[in-house]
């Protein structure tokens, strides 16, 4: 083991999960969704010879890391005032500075060696360093080493907010084991982040399921619980895995989060979550239960940079939309686009006419 210590350990660990089958897919699907809603991590680029430097800051792209260029001996004083997840130096040096450091929390360091030489390698990973590149490398392999890098900053990271939040709240709905209520109000604001930051579309669904009262009063607590059950499942099954994500805001209703959707798209989506509730009777206590769910849906086709109310605005205009497709007679569709032009609502054919 290198003198990385700890970050050593957890990037073995992590690669090995990567391998494992998942024990539960509720559990992959939320690390899903936090590791998208991440931004890209920083990265402290400090580089002795210039054109190596330059290059690499020509070769290393906003999407994948943010970079910040500083002196050798700005390093350490940067660590102690910021974090900054991967470090990314020529300096062997440096990297055993960092090492003997006592900071809070270590970066991945990669290590471009001066010079093409496999001694230079060792060289590198003996000062404590937990990869190493040659200066001249290709442009694949360099892509390929700064994306596994990212991946295992990001996934400590995603450990570290896991745990840290595990203290305060669960991030899965005990009973329906989709999202809960608490990880919505979480990472729904992060995804609005996330989509104003990369000028993409977002689509956000509500959803309820019709007369659910009556359900309990004719099942009684177990078969309604029976009955939300299936509701999550079945609403996950006709989403994108790993990309679109279901919480359980409370009671009968739920939210879908469809990032990178646009309107027309979303709409497609609700309808679908509405025609696989409706189609197909539920399985509880012997019977075959009829249940329908009542949708609003509500899209921004490119979201703004910097609204932080955007979240509760979303939730707003979807509720509304959920209100309207209620008193329009329930197992229906509404959607509302949210650009800024004036407001479209649409609804499903079959249910009921469409609203200009």
């Amino acid at each position: 083991m290198t003198s990385g210590g700890h970050t050593t350990v957890i990037k073995r660990v992590l690669e090995r999960r990567v391998h494992e089958p998942a024990t539960r897919e509720d559990t992959t699907a939320t690390v899903a969704v936090m590791l998208r809603v991440l931004p890209p991590p920083h990265a402290l680029l400090v580089v002795h010879a210039v054109d190596t430097r330059e290059q690499l800051e020509r070769r290393i792209h906003k999407e994948m890391l943010d970079v910040a260029v500083f002196a050798e001996h700005e390093t350490l004083a940067c660590l102690r005032a910021q974090f900054y997840p991967l470090l990314i130096t020529d300096s062997a040096a440096l990297i055993r500075r960092v090492r003997a450091a006592k900071l809070p929390r270590v970066p991945f360091i990669l290590y471009i060696t001066p010079v093409d030489d496999p001694e230079e390698i060792e060289s590198g990973l003996s000062a404590g360093a937990d990869d190493c590149l040659w200066r001249h490398a290709s442009e694949p392999l360099l892509t390929a080493r700064l994306g596994t890098a990212r991946r295992i900053a990001e996934l400590e990271e995603v450990l570290r907010i896991a745990l840290l939040e595990n203290r305060e709240l669960s991030t899965t709905d005990e009973l329906t084991q989709v999202a809960s209520r608490r990880f919505f109000s979480k990472h729904f604001p992060r995804e609005i982040e996330r989509a104003g930051r990369y000028r993409r579309p977002l689509s956000l669904i509500l959803c309820d399921i019709d007369f659910f009262k009556h359900i309990n009063d004719t099942l009684g607590h177990a078969g309604g619980d029976a009955i939300l059950r299936q509701f999550g499942v079945r609403l996950q099954e006709s989403l994108r895995r790993g990309i679109d994500w279901v919480a359980r805001l409370g009671g009968e209703e739920f939210a879908i989060i469809l990032p990178e959707t646009a309107y027309e798209q979303g709409l497609d989506a609700a309808r679908r979550l509405r025609a696989c509730i409706a189609d197909r009777p539920f399985p509880v206590q012997g019977n075959m239960i009829e249940v329908t769910a009542s949708f609003g849906m509500c899209n921004l086709e490119q979201v703004p940079v910097g609204e932080r109310k955007m979240a509760d605005h979303m939730l707003r205009v979807a509720d509304a939309a959920l209100y309207r497709s209620k008193h329009g007679g329930r197992n229906r569709v509404t959607a509302t686009l949210m650009p800024m032009q004036p407001v479209r609502h649409a609804a499903d054919p079959r249910d009921g006419p469409h609203t200009p």
